[in-house]
């Protein structure tokens, strides 16, 4: 059974930073497009960031545009989200995802990703 297990959220002031990290296991990591979601309370899940298998293309919501970073390392089967200046309404639980299909490029829609992580939860004080 794939496996994605998030760490690395927290408690940080305005304008902190946090680097999340996923460890995926027991598929064939560097052959899939990895994503980053999150889910604030009452609302629904919303892409953030992903980045692909290969060349390691990247795509950001522009919500997070500029600020966050999406990264992967093959050898060790982990993707990261080095999150920067942060702000109270980035506050939600953030969850790593692979894409429904090897080799292949599954945007923003989070029904195009298959397997979820259990979530890792950032919160932001003002």
């Amino acid at each position: 059974q794939v496996q994605l297990v998030e760490s690395g959220g927290g408690l940080v002031n305005s304008g902190g930073s946090l680097r999340l990290s996923c460890a995926a296991s027991l598929f064939s990591f560097s052959s899939y497009t990895m994503g980053w979601f999150r889910q604030a309370p009452g609302k629904e899940r919303e892409f953030v960031a992903l980045i692909s298998w290969g060349p390691g293309n990247t795509y950001y919501a522009d919500s997070v545009k500029g600020r966050f970073t999406i990264s992967r390392d093959n050898a060790r089967s982990t993707v990261y989200l080095q999150m920067n200046s942060l702000k109270p309404e980035d506050t939600a639980v953030y969850y790593c995802a692979r894409a429904m299909t090897a080799t292949s490029i599954s945007g923003v829609d989070p029904g195009r990703y298959t397997y979820w992580g259990q979530g890792t939860q950032v919160t932001v004080s003002s």
